[in-house]
């Protein structure tokens, strides 16, 4: 037998795991986002259709996995129905138009890298607008993903990038929303509990984002009372007070009638639409990324590794760890005015325990120190939880052998300690993009 015969039993796969990784390489973002937007478009026009001629009852919501858990017969058209409307026009789409994608991109990246961002931002949001429209639920699920972005993200300023452990975000979360309810619902809406709205409510649109920004503005003033005494000490302290500041949220609401108490606070106005929802995610991830590359960023990695040593080189620890404390709050705060207007209901009984488990789930399975992290944390644990939903209460034993398992293998999460940067992400990805920007920075001169 000649030798050239003689090949190793994992060469071919080998083989075939390099071409798709040499495929994937080759690609672009603003590649993939065209095939997302041709499987969207399709699933748009002839998703009904399809789904009639697989015999399924209707389109499926979220990837099929409503039918799989509660009827196994569906599953081959399911099967087939994420194939035809997901995965191949994804594949070929990003096949197709991958030198266009590439020379756009780096079209784009070497004249106007700005635009270049908004494109990417403007193709992801059609994306998701035309997913949502096949459905209500996909709507809300897709809201309340984003909110969870910016809860999970700012969270991390804290437990990850500062090293402390908080658990004060469902108290922050909560002082938001009823902050910001009491502004929209008092002002512009016609309410039995408050009586008439002190402003035409047709100017409540445009009198919104100084709700959102109040909520965040109370949530920053209450963590006041969480730094503070947390951080003229060292240790487990800033836990246990913010454990005890959540707890002190929650029973002050529940004992405070003019907003209802424990049964809550309804009527808030239907402003909170996905423009908002993903345009405040956008600025949220923009801010805390910009926060975290700034010197503020250096200085709490440094507090992290080594508040003494920090110290030592002249960085005000404490001040650092309150600025930190407080921007974190303010964007928890955000979150909860805009979990508030999407659910249209408020009640203290959300802002607890389970809460706070959710929001440190989606962290640590994310990664800490990790903006990308952060967002893979809570965009998969939130469609795992609501995927899995058939299941009732096997998702709680499903989901928490999950995060053991992630905490076994990856103790500091999928996406830890990587930094995002925006503009390496949209660059072209066919070589050409990674060659001018090595000439650009002198590297192997």
């Amino acid at each position: 037998m000649e030798p050239h015969l003689h090949r190793p039993s994992g060469a071919l796969g080998g083989g075939r795991r390099d071409r798709a990784a040499d495929f994937a390489r080759g690609v672009p973002l603003l590649g993939w986002l065209f095939g997302a937007l041709l499987a969207v478009l399709l699933e748009s026009f002839f998703g009904r259709d399809l789904a009639d001629f697989l015999d399924l009852p209707r389109v499926p919501v979220l990837f099929g996995f409503e039918y799989a858990l509660n009827k196994p017969r569906l599953i081959p058209g399911t099967l087939a129905f994420l194939f035809l409307v997901y995965a191949l026009p994804l594949l070929l789409g990003a096949r197709l138009l991958r030198g266009p994608a590439n020379r756009i991109a780096r079209l784009l990246a070497a004249r106007a890298p700005g635009v270049a961002l908004l494109l990417h931002l403007a193709f992801l949001y059609g994306i998701l607008h035309l997913w949502t429209e096949v459905s209500d639920y996909r709507l809300i699920v897709a809201k309340i993903t984003l909110i969870a972005v910016m809860l999970t993200l700012s969270l991390n300023v804290v437990n990850g990038f500062m090293g402390e452990f908080s658990c004060s975000h469902p108290g922050f979360m909560a002082l938001g929303a009823y902050a910001g309810s009491l502004v929209t619902i008092v002002g512009f809406t016609n309410s039995a509990m408050f009586g008439a709205a002190l402003l035409p409510p047709a100017l409540g649109p445009v009198f919104f984002p100084l709700a959102l920004l109040l909520g965040g503005a109370v949530a920053a003033v209450g963590a006041l009372a969480v730094a503070i005494p947390s951080f003229r000490t060292r240790g487990d302290y800033l836990a246990i007070i913010s454990l005890a500041f959540t707890f002190i949220v929650k029973s002050l609401i529940e004992n405070l009638e003019i907003v209802g108490g424990p049964r809550g606070l309804r009527g808030q106005p239907d402003w909170a639409n996905l423009p908002v929802v993903f345009v405040c995610t956008v600025i949220c991830v923009a801010m805390i990324n910009q926060f975290v590359r700034s010197i503020y960023g250096l200085g709490l990695n440094a507090v992290r590794d080594n508040e003494m040593a920090a110290e030592a080189m002249t960085i005000n620890t404490r001040r650092t760890k309150m600025v930190a404390f407080l921007f974190a709050a303010f964007w928890a705060g955000v979150a909860g005015v805009l979990f508030a207007h999407v659910l249209r209901y408020v009640n203290p009984g959300t802002f607890g325990l389970q809460q706070l488990a959710e929001v440190l789930a989606m962290m640590y399975f994310g990664g800490l120190n990790s903006v990308v992290g952060s967002i893979v944390g809570a965009v998969s644990i939130n469609l795992l939880s609501e995927m899995l939903r058939p299941l009732e209460i096997w998702k709680w034993i499903f989901i928490p052998l999950l995060l053991i398992l992630v905490m076994i293998f990856r103790p500091t999460g999928l996406i830890a300690f990587r930094e995002f940067d925006p503009l390496a992400w949209i660059a072209p990805r066919d070589g050409n993009g990674s060659r001018e920007r090595r000439e650009n920075s002198g590297e192997g001169k």
